[in-house]
């Protein structure tokens, strides 16, 4: 691919969605194209082995009792010490093991494996990459020289407009019940509700920017409080009526 095409999309349909990638100012075609198949095989692999859709998956095993932890791939038990890091942060908002059905990993999973799948670009003569799965997204570089991805924030109660613009510097996550009704599990209280309209974090790594992106949606307030303490994290919140919360450094776009 010449370096002047400023930017080529792959999409994969998988875990119940489309992650898109982008590449940007990429010189190499046969490496990206080996990369794009080294991160598709990586996605592929995480949904057979986190699925809770599927029944024949390992953590769907492990929740019906089936199966050990030890008798499951490795890589359960090192997301699952990941969600136990994500649950201390966010104060114990974010966890998996109070969610009705058995431990459900799958807030921290998504962005976990997007950050995995953007690594397999890092190697590449790219001016930056992105992996949005879902909107969460994982990303590096920019689109060109000198230059910062920016990407919009949707309102949660017009999805064809924009609550705010921001700097992309690695990963930003985004939750709330806008777009998939109740599914919010509040761990304290055992009931599927929000405490904001919105909840977005930025932070360097999309599996714990997920995973408080959660915590907040349904801690609100508090979990922001929280947030504002983890070195390289900040949180943004939208209420019902629109009004906006940020940490200090949550990176908008002022201009």
């Amino acid at each position: 691919m010449s370096d002047v095409d400023p930017s080529t999309r792959h999409l994969i349909e998988v875990m119940g969605t489309v992650i898109t990638i982008d590449l940007f100012r990429c010189t190499d075609a046969g490496a990206a194209a080996a990369a794009i198949r080294r991160a598709s095989e990586l996605l592929h692999d995480v949904d057979r082995v986190f699925s809770t859709y599927k029944d024949s998956s390992p953590i769907s095993r492990l929740r019906r009792g089936e199966v050990t932890l030890g008798e499951t791939p490795p890589q359960v038990a090192d997301v699952l010490d990941l969600c136990q890091q994500a649950k201390t942060l966010s104060g114990g908002w974010f966890d998996p093991w109070a969610l009705p059905g058995g431990i459900d990993p799958t807030g921290y999973v998504k962005g976990w494996a997007a950050q995995r799948a953007l690594d397999q670009f890092r190697d590449l003569d790219v001016s930056g990459a992105i992996v949005n799965a879902a909107g969460d997204i994982a990303s590096f570089g920019g689109p060109g020289p000198d230059a910062v991805f920016r990407t919009g924030i949707v309102r949660p109660d017009d999805s064809q407009r924009l609550s705010a613009v921001v700097e992309l510097r690695a990963c930003l996550a985004t939750s709330g019940e806008a777009q998939r009704g109740a599914h919010l599990y509040n761990p304290f209280t055992h009931e599927f509700t929000g405490a904001v309209a919105s909840a977005s974090v930025a932070g360097p790594d999309l599996g714990v920017c997920d995973a408080l992106a959660t915590a907040l949606s349904v801690g609100g307030h508090d979990v922001m409080v929280l947030i504002d303490k983890v070195e390289g994290y900040e949180a943004m919140t939208i209420d019902a009526d629109g009004s906006m919360r940020a940490t200090p450094g949550f990176p908008f776009v002022r201009d």
